[in-house]
């Protein structure tokens, strides 16, 4: 079995300005779970929103991503179901059991034809060569 890499992001955060005494207090993370084996890659992308902050509060400029990846988890994110889900659709992908057929009522796709040269439309004709004639001459006759 082929071993799949996982990596867990935050692509984005949406903050509330003010949330009583605090500032820039994150309400909602947008997260992704991607997986790949090297060959085929799966991804997973969800949205946790959190409660305002009882306790310690942690300001917007010293958040850390796994930080923000643990409160995901804490509210509601399933790590492992997650990831068995990203490594199932790779599964898939190796072991394709469904694949893209073309709509059976459209006339079937030609396969592309050879390259043909085309002949020119003229024959070629070689140019008659003037023999060197003394009597023609671009000097008036005598």
């Amino acid at each position: 079995m082929t071993t799949i890499s996982i990596n867990w992001i935050i692509k984005q955060l949406s903050v509330r300005k003010t949330e009583g005494e605090f500032s820039d207090v994150v309400i909602t993370a947008v997260w992704s779970c991607r997986g790949s084996d090297g060959t085929y890659g799966a991804v997973m992308t969800g949205t946790s929103s959190f409660a305002p902050p009882s306790g310690s509060f942690t300001p917007y400029p010293d958040l850390s991503e796994a930080q923000v990846l643990d409160w995901c988890y804490a509210n509601g994110v399933d790590k492992t179901a997650v990831e068995a889900n990203v490594t199932q659709q790779i599964a898939d992908q190796v072991n394709a059991q469904v694949v893209t057929l073309p709509n059976p009522w459209l006339p079937p796709v030609p396969p592309p034809q050879p390259e043909m040269i085309v002949p020119p439309m003229l024959p070629q004709v070689e140019p008659v060569l003037v023999a060197n004639d003394s009597s023609v001459s671009d000097a008036p006759a005598a």
